[in-house]
Protein backbone atom coordinates (compact mmCIF):
# COMPACT_ATOMS: atom_id res chain seq x y z
CA UNK A 1 0.00 0.00 0.00
CA UNK A 2 1.27 3.06 -0.83
CA UNK A 3 0.34 6.71 0.30
CA UNK A 4 0.27 10.01 -2.01
CA UNK A 5 0.63 13.25 -1.07
CA UNK A 6 -1.34 15.44 -3.49
CA UNK A 7 0.50 18.61 -4.55
CA UNK A 8 -1.20 22.08 -4.09
CA UNK A 9 -3.09 23.11 -7.02
CA UNK A 10 -4.16 19.40 -8.71
CA UNK A 11 -0.37 19.46 -10.63
CA UNK A 12 -1.60 15.49 -11.18
CA UNK A 13 -4.33 16.42 -13.24
CA UNK A 14 -3.54 17.22 -16.91
CA UNK A 15 -6.89 17.01 -19.01
CA UNK A 16 -8.22 20.59 -19.02
CA UNK A 17 -12.09 20.07 -18.72
CA UNK A 18 -11.45 17.80 -15.47
CA UNK A 19 -8.91 20.09 -13.95
CA UNK A 20 -12.01 22.82 -14.72
CA UNK A 21 -14.46 20.54 -12.97
CA UNK A 22 -12.16 20.63 -9.88
CA UNK A 23 -11.30 23.76 -9.48
CA UNK A 24 -11.68 25.39 -6.85
CA UNK A 25 -11.65 22.68 -4.61
CA UNK A 26 -9.19 22.39 -1.44
CA UNK A 27 -6.72 19.81 -2.27
CA UNK A 28 -6.43 17.23 0.95
CA UNK A 29 -2.83 16.32 1.83
CA UNK A 30 -1.66 12.52 2.65
CA UNK A 31 -5.77 11.04 2.16
CA UNK A 32 -5.26 9.13 -1.05
CA UNK A 33 -3.92 5.31 -0.97
CA UNK A 34 -3.36 3.58 -3.78
CA UNK A 35 -2.61 -0.68 -4.35
CA UNK A 36 -1.99 -2.81 -7.61
CA UNK A 37 -4.31 -5.09 -8.67
CA UNK A 38 -3.19 -6.02 -11.97
CA UNK A 39 -0.06 -4.59 -11.86
CA UNK A 40 1.54 -5.95 -15.33
CA UNK A 41 0.09 -7.46 -18.07
CA UNK A 42 1.12 -11.28 -17.52
CA UNK A 43 -0.75 -10.72 -14.35
CA UNK A 44 -3.95 -9.07 -16.29
CA UNK A 45 -3.51 -11.95 -19.14
CA UNK A 46 -4.15 -14.44 -15.92
CA UNK A 47 -7.06 -12.66 -15.00
CA UNK A 48 -8.65 -12.76 -18.10
CA UNK A 49 -7.80 -16.17 -18.80
CA UNK A 50 -9.67 -17.13 -15.41
CA UNK A 51 -12.48 -15.08 -15.75
CA UNK A 52 -12.86 -16.30 -19.53
CA UNK A 53 -11.88 -19.96 -20.19
CA UNK A 54 -15.20 -22.33 -20.54
CA UNK A 55 -17.13 -19.88 -22.05
CA UNK A 56 -17.37 -17.70 -18.93
CA UNK A 57 -17.75 -20.32 -16.76
CA UNK A 58 -16.21 -18.43 -13.17
CA UNK A 59 -18.50 -15.01 -14.21
CA UNK A 60 -21.23 -16.90 -13.60
CA UNK A 61 -20.26 -19.06 -11.01
CA UNK A 62 -19.83 -15.78 -8.81
CA UNK A 63 -21.95 -15.00 -5.71
CA UNK A 64 -23.67 -11.88 -4.63
CA UNK A 65 -20.77 -10.25 -2.10
CA UNK A 66 -23.18 -10.53 0.97
CA UNK A 67 -20.41 -10.35 4.18
CA UNK A 68 -22.75 -10.10 7.93
CA UNK A 69 -20.79 -6.98 8.61
CA UNK A 70 -22.18 -4.99 5.76
CA UNK A 71 -26.00 -5.10 6.87
CA UNK A 72 -26.76 -3.26 10.20
CA UNK A 73 -29.91 -2.99 12.36
CA UNK A 74 -28.36 -0.84 15.03
CA UNK A 75 -28.08 2.90 13.25
CA UNK A 76 -29.14 6.41 14.65
CA UNK A 77 -29.52 10.01 12.93
CA UNK A 78 -27.16 12.79 13.39
CA UNK A 79 -27.02 16.66 12.96
CA UNK A 80 -26.94 18.19 9.41
CA UNK A 81 -23.90 17.85 6.77
CA UNK A 82 -21.46 20.57 6.57
CA UNK A 83 -19.50 20.77 3.25
CA UNK A 84 -15.59 20.76 4.09
CA UNK A 85 -14.80 22.93 1.04
CA UNK A 86 -17.36 24.22 -2.09
CA UNK A 87 -19.52 22.19 -4.33
CA UNK A 88 -17.76 21.06 -7.39
CA UNK A 89 -17.96 17.98 -10.56
CA UNK A 90 -16.87 16.95 -13.36
CA UNK A 91 -18.91 16.28 -16.29
CA UNK A 92 -19.95 13.30 -17.93
CA UNK A 93 -18.38 11.50 -20.65
CA UNK A 94 -19.71 12.83 -23.92
CA UNK A 95 -21.47 16.03 -22.35
CA UNK A 96 -18.92 18.10 -21.82
CA UNK A 97 -20.46 20.78 -24.38
CA UNK A 98 -24.08 19.63 -24.04
CA UNK A 99 -27.27 21.21 -22.32
CA UNK A 100 -29.32 18.70 -20.77
CA UNK A 101 -32.94 17.80 -21.51
CA UNK A 102 -35.91 16.97 -19.68
CA UNK A 103 -37.71 13.76 -20.27
CA UNK A 104 -40.14 11.27 -18.01
CA UNK A 105 -38.47 8.16 -19.59
CA UNK A 106 -36.73 5.78 -17.24
CA UNK A 107 -33.91 4.28 -19.08
CA UNK A 108 -30.97 2.14 -17.67
CA UNK A 109 -27.68 3.09 -18.26
CA UNK A 110 -25.15 1.66 -20.35
CA UNK A 111 -22.24 2.59 -17.49
CA UNK A 112 -23.24 0.05 -14.92
CA UNK A 113 -22.27 -3.12 -14.51
CA UNK A 114 -21.25 -6.03 -12.24
CA UNK A 115 -17.66 -5.68 -10.25
CA UNK A 116 -15.96 -9.12 -10.07
CA UNK A 117 -13.17 -10.97 -7.43
CA UNK A 118 -11.76 -13.23 -5.86
CA UNK A 119 -11.92 -12.84 -1.95
CA UNK A 120 -9.24 -14.47 0.29
CA UNK A 121 -11.46 -17.18 1.61
CA UNK A 122 -11.17 -18.67 -2.50
CA UNK A 123 -14.49 -17.81 -3.25
CA UNK A 124 -16.01 -15.83 -6.41
CA UNK A 125 -18.35 -12.95 -5.91
CA UNK A 126 -19.77 -9.59 -7.73
CA UNK A 127 -20.78 -6.14 -6.36
CA UNK A 128 -21.86 -3.09 -8.15
CA UNK A 129 -20.21 -0.78 -10.12
CA UNK A 130 -20.22 2.26 -13.15
CA UNK A 131 -17.77 3.43 -15.41
CA UNK A 132 -17.18 7.09 -14.89
CA UNK A 133 -15.51 10.45 -16.58
CA UNK A 134 -11.60 10.43 -16.29
CA UNK A 135 -8.86 11.48 -18.63
CA UNK A 136 -8.03 8.53 -19.96
CA UNK A 137 -11.64 7.09 -19.58
CA UNK A 138 -10.76 4.09 -18.00
CA UNK A 139 -11.98 5.01 -14.29
CA UNK A 140 -15.00 2.46 -12.01
CA UNK A 141 -16.19 3.29 -9.16
CA UNK A 142 -17.33 1.06 -6.85
CA UNK A 143 -17.49 0.92 -2.73
CA UNK A 144 -14.41 0.43 -0.98
CA UNK A 145 -15.50 -2.74 0.68
CA UNK A 146 -15.17 -4.19 -3.20
CA UNK A 147 -11.96 -3.73 -3.55
CA UNK A 148 -10.40 -4.07 -0.35
CA UNK A 149 -10.58 -7.28 1.70
CA UNK A 150 -11.35 -5.93 5.30
CA UNK A 151 -11.68 -9.73 7.21
CA UNK A 152 -7.99 -9.69 5.72
CA UNK A 153 -6.12 -7.00 6.72
CA UNK A 154 -7.69 -4.79 4.15
CA UNK A 155 -5.99 -6.28 1.63
CA UNK A 156 -6.85 -6.03 -2.20
CA UNK A 157 -8.84 -8.52 -3.50
CA UNK A 158 -7.76 -10.91 -6.47
CA UNK A 159 -8.45 -10.86 -9.97
CA UNK A 160 -10.73 -7.84 -9.94
CA UNK A 161 -12.56 -6.97 -13.26
CA UNK A 162 -15.26 -4.76 -14.36
CA UNK A 163 -18.27 -6.15 -16.95
CA UNK A 164 -20.60 -3.01 -18.07
CA UNK A 165 -23.88 -4.75 -19.36
CA UNK A 166 -23.26 -8.25 -17.65
CA UNK A 167 -26.15 -10.23 -18.77
CA UNK A 168 -25.70 -14.49 -17.47
CA UNK A 169 -22.35 -14.91 -18.84
CA UNK A 170 -22.42 -12.46 -21.17
CA UNK A 171 -19.85 -9.43 -21.86
CA UNK A 172 -21.70 -7.17 -23.95
CA UNK A 173 -19.24 -4.38 -23.84
CA UNK A 174 -15.77 -6.45 -23.22
CA UNK A 175 -14.37 -7.17 -20.07
CA UNK A 176 -12.17 -4.60 -18.19
CA UNK A 177 -9.20 -5.72 -15.71
CA UNK A 178 -8.31 -3.15 -13.19
CA UNK A 179 -4.66 -2.53 -12.52
CA UNK A 180 -4.70 -0.11 -9.86
CA UNK A 181 -7.14 0.83 -6.96
CA UNK A 182 -7.32 4.60 -5.41
CA UNK A 183 -9.65 5.01 -1.88
CA UNK A 184 -9.22 6.85 1.30
CA UNK A 185 -6.17 5.92 3.75
CA UNK A 186 -8.47 5.76 6.31
CA UNK A 187 -10.41 3.36 4.47
CA UNK A 188 -7.33 1.11 4.00
CA UNK A 189 -5.98 1.64 7.54
CA UNK A 190 -8.29 2.08 9.48
CA UNK A 191 -11.55 0.71 7.93
CA UNK A 192 -13.36 3.88 8.45
CA UNK A 193 -16.72 3.37 6.14
CA UNK A 194 -17.27 7.10 6.03
CA UNK A 195 -14.85 6.33 3.55
CA UNK A 196 -16.07 3.38 1.52
CA UNK A 197 -15.61 4.06 -1.72
CA UNK A 198 -13.21 3.40 -4.40
CA UNK A 199 -11.50 4.99 -7.64
CA UNK A 200 -10.32 2.17 -10.20
CA UNK A 201 -8.29 1.85 -13.48
CA UNK A 202 -9.35 -0.62 -15.74
CA UNK A 203 -7.13 -1.73 -18.87
CA UNK A 204 -8.21 -1.41 -22.67
CA UNK A 205 -11.41 -4.22 -22.51
CA UNK A 206 -11.08 -7.76 -23.49
CA UNK A 207 -13.69 -9.71 -25.50
CA UNK A 208 -17.19 -7.86 -26.56
CA UNK A 209 -20.12 -9.02 -28.08
CA UNK A 210 -18.87 -11.51 -30.37
CA UNK A 211 -16.24 -12.90 -27.97
CA UNK A 212 -16.24 -16.47 -28.37
CA UNK A 213 -18.87 -16.45 -30.88
CA UNK A 214 -18.91 -19.16 -33.70
CA UNK A 215 -17.31 -18.45 -37.41
CA UNK A 216 -18.89 -19.97 -39.90
CA UNK A 217 -15.72 -21.35 -42.36
CA UNK A 218 -15.34 -23.54 -45.17
CA UNK A 219 -14.86 -27.33 -44.44
CA UNK A 220 -11.08 -27.31 -45.39
CA UNK A 221 -10.56 -23.96 -42.62
CA UNK A 222 -12.69 -26.25 -40.26
CA UNK A 223 -10.11 -29.32 -40.59
CA UNK A 224 -7.26 -27.19 -39.93
CA UNK A 225 -8.72 -25.73 -37.12
CA UNK A 226 -7.06 -27.16 -34.21
CA UNK A 227 -9.32 -25.62 -31.06
CA UNK A 228 -13.31 -25.34 -30.19
CA UNK A 229 -15.72 -26.60 -33.57
CA UNK A 230 -18.83 -27.69 -34.00
CA UNK A 231 -21.15 -28.16 -37.14
CA UNK A 232 -24.95 -27.98 -38.05
CA UNK A 233 -27.21 -29.43 -41.14
CA UNK A 234 -29.29 -27.50 -42.67
CA UNK A 235 -32.21 -28.14 -44.05
CA UNK A 236 -32.36 -27.31 -48.25
CA UNK A 237 -34.90 -28.22 -50.98
CA UNK A 238 -34.47 -30.93 -53.66
CA UNK A 239 -33.29 -27.94 -56.14
CA UNK A 240 -30.62 -26.63 -54.29
CA UNK A 241 -30.03 -29.98 -53.44
CA UNK A 242 -28.96 -30.95 -57.08
CA UNK A 243 -26.37 -28.62 -57.39
CA UNK A 244 -24.17 -30.10 -54.21
CA UNK A 245 -21.11 -30.10 -55.69
CA UNK A 246 -20.30 -34.29 -53.66
CA UNK A 247 -23.12 -35.69 -55.70
CA UNK A 248 -23.41 -33.53 -58.75
CA UNK A 249 -20.97 -31.32 -59.14
CA UNK A 250 -23.16 -28.42 -58.48
CA UNK A 251 -21.82 -25.07 -56.42
CA UNK A 252 -23.13 -26.02 -53.27
CA UNK A 253 -20.77 -28.32 -51.14
CA UNK A 254 -21.23 -30.73 -48.33
CA UNK A 255 -25.06 -31.70 -48.64
CA UNK A 256 -26.45 -35.12 -48.60
CA UNK A 257 -30.18 -36.96 -48.00
CA UNK A 258 -31.73 -38.99 -45.78
CA UNK A 259 -34.74 -40.78 -45.92
CA UNK A 260 -37.69 -40.80 -42.67
CA UNK A 261 -37.60 -44.41 -42.53
CA UNK A 262 -35.97 -47.14 -44.93
CA UNK A 263 -39.05 -47.84 -46.95
CA UNK A 264 -39.15 -48.21 -51.09
CA UNK A 265 -35.80 -49.31 -50.67
CA UNK A 266 -34.88 -50.11 -55.32
CA UNK A 267 -32.00 -50.23 -57.10
CA UNK A 268 -30.02 -47.59 -58.56
CA UNK A 269 -31.51 -47.91 -62.19
CA UNK A 270 -34.75 -47.59 -60.98
CA UNK A 271 -36.47 -44.65 -62.63
CA UNK A 272 -35.54 -41.48 -60.39
CA UNK A 273 -34.26 -42.93 -57.51
CA UNK A 274 -32.66 -40.80 -55.06
CA UNK A 275 -29.09 -42.11 -53.07
CA UNK A 276 -30.01 -41.20 -49.40
CA UNK A 277 -28.12 -42.46 -46.05
CA UNK A 278 -29.52 -44.58 -43.61
CA UNK A 279 -27.97 -44.33 -39.50
CA UNK A 280 -26.95 -47.33 -38.06
CA UNK A 281 -24.57 -48.37 -35.12
CA UNK A 282 -21.26 -48.83 -35.46
CA UNK A 283 -21.60 -52.79 -35.13
CA UNK A 284 -24.55 -52.59 -38.01
CA UNK A 285 -21.82 -50.71 -40.01
CA UNK A 286 -18.98 -53.12 -39.72
CA UNK A 287 -21.15 -55.96 -40.35
CA UNK A 288 -22.80 -54.29 -43.70
CA UNK A 289 -21.08 -56.30 -46.62
CA UNK A 290 -19.76 -55.06 -49.54
CA UNK A 291 -21.07 -55.81 -52.93
CA UNK A 292 -25.04 -55.51 -53.88
CA UNK A 293 -27.33 -54.69 -50.82
CA UNK A 294 -30.85 -53.47 -51.92
CA UNK A 295 -30.42 -53.61 -55.76
CA UNK A 296 -27.13 -51.05 -55.01
CA UNK A 297 -23.57 -50.60 -53.50
CA UNK A 298 -23.42 -50.71 -49.71
CA UNK A 299 -20.55 -48.31 -49.96
CA UNK A 300 -20.45 -46.54 -46.09
CA UNK A 301 -19.71 -43.47 -45.36
CA UNK A 302 -18.76 -42.26 -41.33
CA UNK A 303 -19.11 -38.51 -40.11
CA UNK A 304 -17.88 -37.06 -37.05
CA UNK A 305 -19.87 -34.07 -35.89
CA UNK A 306 -18.73 -31.37 -33.90
CA UNK A 307 -21.74 -30.56 -31.06
CA UNK A 308 -22.23 -28.44 -27.80
CA UNK A 309 -22.29 -30.29 -24.58
CA UNK A 310 -26.13 -29.65 -24.18
CA UNK A 311 -26.20 -31.66 -27.58
CA UNK A 312 -23.47 -34.28 -26.45
CA UNK A 313 -25.08 -34.79 -23.19
CA UNK A 314 -28.62 -35.30 -24.41
CA UNK A 315 -27.77 -37.26 -27.63
CA UNK A 316 -30.11 -40.55 -27.41
CA UNK A 317 -28.64 -41.83 -31.00
CA UNK A 318 -26.76 -45.02 -32.50
CA UNK A 319 -23.97 -42.80 -32.64
CA UNK A 320 -20.55 -42.59 -30.94
CA UNK A 321 -19.84 -40.15 -28.21
CA UNK A 322 -16.89 -38.94 -27.46
CA UNK A 323 -14.41 -35.99 -26.04
CA UNK A 324 -11.44 -35.31 -27.76
CA UNK A 325 -7.98 -33.96 -26.61
CA UNK A 326 -9.01 -30.21 -27.46
CA UNK A 327 -12.04 -30.80 -25.05
CA UNK A 328 -14.60 -30.46 -28.16
CA UNK A 329 -17.67 -32.81 -27.84
CA UNK A 330 -18.01 -35.00 -30.73
CA UNK A 331 -20.61 -37.65 -32.34
CA UNK A 332 -19.45 -39.83 -34.87
CA UNK A 333 -22.32 -41.26 -37.21
CA UNK A 334 -22.27 -44.34 -38.85
CA UNK A 335 -24.21 -44.80 -42.30
CA UNK A 336 -25.13 -46.96 -45.24
CA UNK A 337 -26.41 -45.60 -48.81
CA UNK A 338 -29.25 -46.94 -50.59
CA UNK A 339 -31.31 -45.79 -53.18
CA UNK A 340 -35.30 -45.09 -52.23
CA UNK A 341 -37.81 -44.51 -54.47
CA UNK A 342 -38.74 -40.65 -55.84
CA UNK A 343 -41.99 -40.53 -53.67
CA UNK A 344 -40.19 -41.64 -50.36
CA UNK A 345 -40.11 -39.12 -47.75
CA UNK A 346 -36.57 -37.62 -48.40
CA UNK A 347 -34.62 -34.99 -45.96
CA UNK A 348 -32.26 -32.49 -47.97
CA UNK A 349 -29.61 -31.92 -45.72
CA UNK A 350 -26.02 -29.10 -46.22
CA UNK A 351 -23.82 -29.08 -43.37
CA UNK A 352 -22.38 -25.79 -42.11
CA UNK A 353 -19.18 -25.82 -40.11
CA UNK A 354 -18.49 -23.56 -37.48
CA UNK A 355 -15.20 -22.40 -35.08
CA UNK A 356 -14.95 -20.58 -31.78
CA UNK A 357 -12.15 -18.42 -31.72
CA UNK A 358 -11.31 -17.51 -28.53
CA UNK A 359 -8.32 -15.35 -29.41
CA UNK A 360 -8.13 -12.46 -27.28
CA UNK A 361 -9.37 -9.43 -28.84
CA UNK A 362 -9.04 -5.72 -27.66
CA UNK A 363 -12.43 -3.76 -27.99
CA UNK A 364 -10.55 -0.20 -26.68
CA UNK A 365 -11.47 1.96 -23.68
CA UNK A 366 -14.22 1.79 -20.92
CA UNK A 367 -15.41 5.48 -21.75
CA UNK A 368 -15.50 4.69 -25.37
CA UNK A 369 -17.55 2.15 -25.24
CA UNK A 370 -20.22 2.86 -22.44
CA UNK A 371 -19.77 6.73 -21.65
CA UNK A 372 -18.59 7.08 -17.93
CA UNK A 373 -21.37 8.97 -15.47
CA UNK A 374 -19.95 12.83 -14.50
CA UNK A 375 -18.83 12.74 -10.73
CA UNK A 376 -20.09 15.45 -8.20
CA UNK A 377 -18.78 16.76 -4.02
CA UNK A 378 -20.13 18.55 -1.71
CA UNK A 379 -23.64 18.86 -2.72
CA UNK A 380 -26.59 19.41 -0.21
CA UNK A 381 -28.57 16.85 1.61
CA UNK A 382 -31.99 16.20 0.31
CA UNK A 383 -30.92 15.53 -2.95
CA UNK A 384 -32.79 13.62 -5.90
CA UNK A 385 -30.69 10.68 -6.89
CA UNK A 386 -31.46 7.84 -8.79
CA UNK A 387 -29.46 4.76 -7.69
CA UNK A 388 -28.74 1.42 -9.45
CA UNK A 389 -27.34 -1.91 -8.60
CA UNK A 390 -27.83 -5.58 -9.06
CA UNK A 391 -29.42 -6.83 -5.80
CA UNK A 392 -29.25 -10.35 -5.11
CA UNK A 393 -29.28 -11.42 -1.61
CA UNK A 394 -31.88 -12.41 1.01
CA UNK A 395 -33.63 -10.21 3.75
CA UNK A 396 -32.78 -11.11 6.95
CA UNK A 397 -36.26 -13.18 7.24
CA UNK A 398 -35.11 -15.02 4.59
CA UNK A 399 -37.16 -13.61 1.82
CA UNK A 400 -35.26 -13.17 -1.52
CA UNK A 401 -37.30 -10.71 -3.92
CA UNK A 402 -34.34 -10.86 -6.61
CA UNK A 403 -32.11 -12.80 -8.59
CA UNK A 404 -29.04 -10.54 -8.95
CA UNK A 405 -29.49 -10.89 -13.36
CA UNK A 406 -30.96 -7.44 -14.07
CA UNK A 407 -30.08 -4.52 -12.37
CA UNK A 408 -32.51 -2.25 -10.42
CA UNK A 409 -33.17 1.08 -9.28
CA UNK A 410 -34.80 3.39 -6.22
CA UNK A 411 -35.61 7.32 -6.80
CA UNK A 412 -36.24 9.69 -4.15
CA UNK A 413 -34.60 11.94 -1.71
CA UNK A 414 -31.61 11.49 0.52
CA UNK A 415 -32.27 12.27 4.44
CA UNK A 416 -31.97 15.64 5.79
CA UNK A 417 -29.81 14.04 8.29
CA UNK A 418 -26.98 12.18 8.40
CA UNK A 419 -26.71 8.10 9.19
CA UNK A 420 -24.85 6.98 11.98
CA UNK A 421 -23.55 3.37 12.62
CA UNK A 422 -21.15 3.34 15.47
CA UNK A 423 -19.83 -0.52 14.60
CA UNK A 424 -18.95 0.34 11.08
CA UNK A 425 -17.00 3.44 12.36
CA UNK A 426 -19.57 5.51 10.47
CA UNK A 427 -20.31 8.66 11.97
CA UNK A 428 -21.29 10.83 8.68
CA UNK A 429 -23.60 8.60 5.70
CA UNK A 430 -26.02 9.89 3.67
CA UNK A 431 -28.83 7.41 3.17
CA UNK A 432 -31.60 6.78 0.95
CA UNK A 433 -35.00 4.90 1.50
CA UNK A 434 -34.54 2.03 -1.01
CA UNK A 435 -35.47 -1.90 -0.36
CA UNK A 436 -32.94 -3.74 -2.27
CA UNK A 437 -30.39 -6.18 -0.61
CA UNK A 438 -26.47 -7.61 -1.00
CA UNK A 439 -24.86 -7.13 -4.63
CA UNK A 440 -26.43 -3.68 -4.77
CA UNK A 441 -23.45 -2.47 -2.72
CA UNK A 442 -21.10 -0.51 -4.91
CA UNK A 443 -23.54 0.65 -7.00
CA UNK A 444 -23.80 4.54 -8.14
CA UNK A 445 -26.23 7.31 -6.46
CA UNK A 446 -26.68 9.50 -9.35
CA UNK A 447 -27.50 12.97 -9.18
CA UNK A 448 -29.50 14.87 -12.03
CA UNK A 449 -29.89 11.95 -14.15
CA UNK A 450 -30.96 12.62 -17.62
CA UNK A 451 -32.89 9.36 -18.55
CA UNK A 452 -32.82 10.50 -22.11
CA UNK A 453 -28.76 10.62 -21.81
CA UNK A 454 -28.87 7.87 -19.58
CA UNK A 455 -26.37 9.91 -17.29
CA UNK A 456 -25.68 11.87 -14.27
CA UNK A 457 -23.17 12.46 -11.72
CA UNK A 458 -22.00 9.84 -8.77
CA UNK A 459 -22.50 11.57 -5.55
CA UNK A 460 -22.01 8.07 -3.94
CA UNK A 461 -22.17 4.63 -4.19
CA UNK A 462 -24.07 2.36 -1.81
CA UNK A 463 -22.33 0.90 1.30
CA UNK A 464 -24.53 -0.26 4.17
CA UNK A 465 -27.72 -1.66 3.46
CA UNK A 466 -30.04 -1.20 6.75
CA UNK A 467 -32.99 -2.57 8.33
CA UNK A 468 -34.15 0.40 9.73
CA UNK A 469 -37.57 -0.31 11.10
CA UNK A 470 -36.18 -3.75 12.51
CA UNK A 471 -38.86 -5.68 10.61
CA UNK A 472 -36.70 -8.46 9.23
CA UNK A 473 -36.36 -6.53 6.02
CA UNK A 474 -33.71 -4.05 4.78
CA UNK A 475 -35.52 -0.70 3.52
CA UNK A 476 -32.43 1.83 3.64
CA UNK A 477 -29.49 1.99 1.68
CA UNK A 478 -26.30 4.35 2.94
CA UNK A 479 -23.45 5.95 0.96
CA UNK A 480 -19.96 7.63 2.05
CA UNK A 481 -20.68 11.68 1.53
CA UNK A 482 -18.68 12.44 -1.53
CA UNK A 483 -16.57 15.80 -0.08
CA UNK A 484 -13.19 17.92 -1.16
CA UNK A 485 -11.33 14.40 0.48
CA UNK A 486 -13.34 12.74 -2.20
CA UNK A 487 -12.56 14.59 -4.88
CA UNK A 488 -8.88 14.95 -4.36
CA UNK A 489 -8.54 11.13 -4.45
CA UNK A 490 -10.99 10.82 -7.50
CA UNK A 491 -8.37 13.63 -8.94
CA UNK A 492 -5.96 11.40 -8.35
CA UNK A 493 -7.06 8.10 -9.89
CA UNK A 494 -8.90 10.19 -13.12
CA UNK A 495 -5.37 11.31 -14.47
CA UNK A 496 -3.78 8.43 -14.47
CA UNK A 497 -2.99 6.00 -17.74
CA UNK A 498 -3.77 2.59 -18.08
CA UNK A 499 -2.91 0.95 -21.58
CA UNK A 500 -4.19 -2.19 -23.47
CA UNK A 501 -3.43 -6.03 -22.79
CA UNK A 502 -3.55 -7.10 -26.62
CA UNK A 503 -1.24 -5.02 -28.93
Amino acid sequence: MKRILLPAGGALLATGLLAAGLAGTAQAQGDVATDALAKTEAQAAEVVDFWTKSNNAALTQAVAFNPDSLEVKKIKSGGGYSADTKPGSALPIGEEKKVAVKTQNVNLPKTIGKVFFEGRDGKLYWCSGTSIQSQYRNLVATAGHCVYDMAANNEVVSRWVFVPGYYQGKTPFGLYVGKQAFTHYDLDVYEDFDRDYAFVTVYNGIGGPNAGAPKQVSKADFDKFGGQKFTKDIAISESEYTKCKDLNGGETPDCWAKPSTIQDTVGPDYPKAVKVLKEVSADDYAKAPDGKVNGGKATGATYTEYVTESQYKGYTGPGYRKIDDKGNFTITHYFVKYWVKETAKVEYLRTEFYIVDGSLKDVGRLGDNVGGQGVAWNQPAGAVVRTFGYPAGPHPDGNKPYTGVTPKWCYGKTASKVLQVPAKKVEEHQSLRCPVTAGYDGGPWLAKYSNAKRLGYVTGVTSLIVDADSNNRYDTITSPIFDGETAAIYKAAAAVWSGKLVK
